[in-house]
């Protein structure tokens, strides 16, 4: 195809393939600036139905008009076969930034912030990507993140409302004909798209929440050896938070990943906007170091999915307790004697168990840094709520682990509330630590820091 020309864009060079087709860079004879070209498989050119509700959607699509979209100019079709004319975006995409290990959690919530936005502005036009993934998305050199083939994207050729074993068929003879296609696909796909199933702006949520996921952490949340197993984990099987594997990222930015990647669509983000506006209160945080309240709403509703996942032998510790709570009560208020003080040391029982359970979390927190104390290069701990933050003479890669290791410990101790994550810090000037000592909670203190401090209080003679 190179050197060639379709209608009036003279085809330069090869950009990419995939399972979509081939990308060409090209340009517009006519106006005169670069454009790329995506020429679509024969398959969508033979089925006139397909072809037909194909040229629709990247109609319907090319009406979008956003920051984070690449822009869709052109859809036509030659003796070559279908191909649609797009706006030329340079740069990188996510998947090659993540090779490359060039992302932080900071870059990582501003391209999600971005692609929000995006996919919000497509929403609102009744437009559903349907295939939102690390290759999809490509950051500018300027830092601006763009979603591509907006549109274009399809499922299997399963029709909504097909079963599951019609589209794990369908899948295996989809991988079995055109290998790493659906595969990598597969990983990104909400449970109603991988079943098969009518989606909506929902789904690319889910999505996105998994290229967040795999942002922040390197891993992809479903991931199986083979299609059958991968299906079987997204539609099944609940994440392991980002937090277990990157304990220093803040535990509201679980919260908003845990919600994006639920099974069900009624119990993720209501749309992309909402899930921006979290996205933007995190991204706060991180860049503050200031922890926000949970929302009592939201802890209620973290607290009902939870137990929504816990299995019949899970069970049987609360319910169990539950039962001989409430049997004791009835026993009490049965007794036509009952004297006021036994109800009176019934209820100071209960206040010391209640303030021994409330006050765990400061306990652990303690513990934790005694242990962490032993490490000769701690200087200090401090915490922040659940922000825990271990000053070092230097951020080495054992203080680091070990910290990690220590707050895992501590958080599978909690009885409830949030874990603890923790950031250990080797660059911080002596005003920084002395800012961040006065607004938090210091817990531990190297001696020789505190004989340096008395020494410079001592007034000389």
């Amino acid at each position: 195809m190179i050197g060639q020309t379709l209608k009036h864009y003279e085809i330069e060079s090869e950009i990419g393939r995939g399972g979509m087709g081939v990308v060409y860079r090209a340009r517009d004879t006519r106006l005169n600036r670069p454009v790329a070209i995506k020429c679509l498989p024969q398959e969508f050119s033979l089925d006139a139905d397909r072809k037909r509700r194909f040229t629709q959607e990247a109609r319907a699509a090319s009406a979008v008009s956003h920051p984070a979209i690449a822009q869709i100019f052109d859809v036509d079709e030659t003796e070559a076969g279908l191909f649609i004319v797009m706006e030329l975006v340079e740069g990188r995409t996510v998947r090659e930034l993540l090779q490359a290990q060039e992302l932080d959690s900071l870059g990582a919530l501003e391209i999600a912030i971005q692609v929000a936005g995006g996919l919000a502005k497509a929403h609102e036009s009744g437009i559903v990507h349907r295939d939102i993934k690390a290759e999809n998305i490509i950051v500018t050199s300027d830092g601006h993140a763009k979603i591509l083939d907006f549109g274009l994207a399809k499922r299997l050729d399963s029709a909504p409302g097909a079963d599951g074993a019609t589209v794990l068929s369908q899948m295996e003879t989809a991988v079995r004909t055109r290998v790493g296609v659906v595969v990598g696909t597969l990983q990104y796909m909400s449970p109603e798209q991988a079943r098969g199933r009518a989606v909506d702006g929902r789904s690319d949520v889910f999505s996105l929440g998994v290229v967040l996921y795999e942002m922040v952490t390197g891993q992809l949340p479903f991931a199986g050896s083979s299609p059958l197993d991968t299906f079987h984990a997204i539609a099944y099987e609940e994440v392991r938070p980002v937090t277990t594997l990157r304990p220093n990222l803040p535990g509201s930015l679980q919260r908003v990943i845990g919600r994006c990647l639920r099974k069900r669509p009624e119990d993720r983000y209501p749309d992309a906007r909402a899930l921006a506006e979290d996205l933007r209160l995190v991204k706060e945080e991180i860049e503050s170091g200031t922890s926000r309240p949970t929302p009592l709403v939201v802890r209620l509703q973290e607290q009902l999915h939870a137990l929504r996942g816990l299995t019949p032998r899970e069970w049987i510790v609360p319910v169990v307790g539950a039962a001989v709570v409430v049997w004791v009560l009835i026993r009490l208020l049965a007794l036509d004697r009952a004297s006021t003080p036994a109800l009176l040391s019934l209820a100071v029982m209960g206040l010391l168990v209640y303030r021994r359970i409330r006050n765990r979390p400061f306990r652990l927190v303690r513990i934790f840094a005694r242990r962490v104390a032993k490490l000769p290069e701690v200087r200090y701990v401090i915490v922040d709520g659940q922000q825990i933050t271990v000053v070092a003479d230097r951020a080495l890669a054992k203080t680091c682990v070990h910290a990690s290791a220590v707050v895992d410990d501590t958080n599978a101790r909690l009885f409830f509330g949030r874990p603890f994550v923790v950031a250990v810090r080797g660059d911080l000037s002596g005003a920084e630590v002395a800012r961040l000592m006065s607004r938090a909670r210091t817990l531990y203190a190297r001696p020789d820091l505190l004989d340096a401090a008395s020494d410079d209080e001592t007034p000389s003679t």
